[in-house]
C-alpha cells in the first residue's frame, strides 16, 4: 500500500550547479564573458587570490581588503567585457562549453564528457589542500603545488569544454546560434 502522500524527491544539487548559482549568469552575461579577454583575464584569479591571502603576512587584517577585490573580480569579470564579435575562437568555445556542461541535464551530453568533467574537478580540488596548506604556513613550495595542480587541472577542463561543444553544438539550436 502506497502512502497517501509521498515524501517529496529531493534534487541532488552538485558543486557544479552550486556555483553557477552563485554567479547568477544571464544570457547576457554569459555573452559577454564569451569575450576572450573575459576568459584570459579571469586566469590570474587563483594566482592573485593566493597572493592577497598570503599577502595577511605584511598587511595583517587589511588583507581582507585584497581578499574583497579578487572575489569582487571573480563575480565582475564575466560582466565587465563587451559581447565579442567573433565567437569561433577556442576562449569563446570554452564559455559555450561550460553553458552545454551545466545544461546536461536538460540536454544529455555524452557520458565520456561528464566523466572527464568531474575528473578534472575533482583534481583540481584536491589541488587545493597543499594550496590552502601552503597558503596556511606560509609554505611557498606546498602554495606553488597547490597553484599548479589547480590550474592546470582547470586549463584542461576548459580545454575539454570545447572538445564538448564541438560534439554538442548541433544537438540543441540555441548551442549553435553562440557560434559566429
Amino acid at each position: 500500500m502506497q502512502p497517501a502522500n509521498p515524501p517529496p524527491t529531493v534534487e541532488r544539487m552538485n558543486l557544479f550547479d552550486g556555483t553557477a548559482k552563485l554567479m547568477t549568469m544571464s544570457d547576457q552575461a554569459w555573452a559577454r564573458h564569451a569575450n576572450p579577454w573575459s576568459v584570459y583575464t579571469r586566469m590570474a584569479t587563483l594566482p592573485l587570490a593566493a597572493l592577497a591571502v598570503w599577502s595577511r603576512l605584511w598587511l595583517g587584517w587589511w588583507a581582507l581588503i585584497p581578499i574583497g577585490l579578487v572575489i569582487f573580480w571573480v563575480w565582475i569579470n564575466p560582466r565587465l567585457f563587451g559581447v565579442p564579435a567573433r565567437t569561433d575562437n577556442w576562449a569563446s568555445k570554452v564559455t559555450f562549453g561550460e553553458r552545454v556542461f551545466l545544461n546536461r541535464k536538460a540536454v544529455p551530453i555524452p557520458a565520456a564528457h561528464v566523466r572527464w568533467g568531474y575528473g578534472l574537478s575533482a583534481v583540481s580540488g584536491l589541488g587545493l589542500l597543499p594550496l590552502a596548506f601552503g597558503l596556511w604556513r606560509y609554505d611557498l613550495s606546498l602554495t606553488l603545488l597547490g597553484l599548479v595542480l589547480t590550474i592546470g587541472a582547470k586549463l584542461w577542463f576548459v580545454d575539454r569544454m570545447v572538445f564538448l561543444y564541438d560534439a554538442m553544438k548541433d544537438a540543441d539550436p540555441t548551442y549553435a546560434g553562440w557560434l559566429r
